[in-house]
């Protein structure tokens, strides 16, 4: 079961160049190949089918541990595209003006058709993730070995749309991200050695640039993100640290489970976008809910 938690993992800035270009640009993070719908789906359904869970506990609480995460992961991406998109288009109730007008010259329009200019489960061309590719075997080396390649690709794409993506919360989403794709393709490389024997880590960093290179991933290295591995559990999954343990392959410092999740931050109050109907009802009174909420001793903030 999952507990959702309603915080981002990050405080991500308001940005200061709202730009639907740059939204469609990161969505090929949220739903491309190697996009964060992409990692949490393969991990998930590799949880879901572990075999011989009790013999090799260890290697199943790892990936529900980095399965847990990526629900996160997803959420943060999401709240960047929806900052991105918010204000783009011109406010207000007359559809004769053409409001929208400017959402011809975006490069996906699908966040002005399909959606209240927010993100969606798609690529960077618009093209919706599919179920084909998520990859389950039911072979726990062949999973493992997968799993650090899409991280891999995962972190290339990510440097990518960094070096194309100027504004600040995306770089900062970025610089996050960055850190923790590489700690999960850390964690990947030492259950494979502890596996097999190989030593996968001497592989690491791929591509070549470490996460030295980013400013906005400097923090959170300097906070050791990039060691700490959380369960994303209030009990369980603890198991994981006989295989995320000793020091991390880039900076030799040691390596730590903490049970749990994020402290976190609220997410952003998105602002309503009238001329999609987004949300819509404007003539809803949320002060019923204010006399209800009063009766019913509920803390309410409308």
């Amino acid at each position: 079961m999952i507990l959702k938690i309603d915080r981002l993992p990050i405080e991500l800035p308001t940005p200061k160049n709202p730009s639907p270009n740059d939204a469609a640009a990161v969505q090929e993070l949220l739903g491309g190949k190697f996009g964060e719908m992409s990692t949490l789906m393969n991990y998930t359904y590799q949880s879901f089918n572990f075999r011989g869970r009790t013999k090799l506990r260890p290697f199943y609480d790892l990936i529900c541990s980095i399965a847990g995460e990526e629900y996160g992961h997803i959420e943060v991406v999401s709240y960047t595209i929806n900052l991105l998109l918010t204000g783009v288009s011109k406010r207000g109730m007359d559809p004769v003006s053409a409001p929208l007008a400017s959402g011809v010259d975006a490069r996906n329009t699908r966040h002005f058709i399909a959606s209240g200019q927010s993100a969606l489960p798609m690529d960077s061309h618009g093209d919706f993730w599919t179920g084909a590719n998520v990859f389950s075997s039911g072979n726990l080396k062949l999973d493992l070995l997968h799993n650090f390649f899409l991280e891999l690709g995962a972190r290339a794409n990510k440097m990518r749309v960094y070096s194309m993506v100027e504004d600040p919360c995306a770089r900062e989403m970025l610089g996050y991200l960055l850190v923790r794709g590489g700690l999960h393709a850390v964690a990947y490389a030492k259950a494979l050695e502890v596996y097999t024997g190989v030593e996968v880590t001497k592989l690491l960093p791929i591509p070549d640039m470490s996460n030295n290179a980013f400013p906005e991933a400097q923090r959170f290295m300097r906070d050791g993100l990039h060691r700490k591995l959380y369960t994303f559990s209030q009990e369980d999954y603890m198991q994981a640290g006989l295989i995320w343990n000793g020091v991390h392959p880039e900076d030799g410092q040691p390596l730590e489970v903490i049970q749990g999740a994020f402290e976190g931050f609220r997410p952003p109050d998105l602002e309503e976008e009238p001329q999609l109907n987004a949300p819509g009802g404007e003539d809803f009174d949320p002060q019923m809910f204010a006399d209800l909420a009063k009766k019913m001793g509920i803390n309410y903030k409308g």
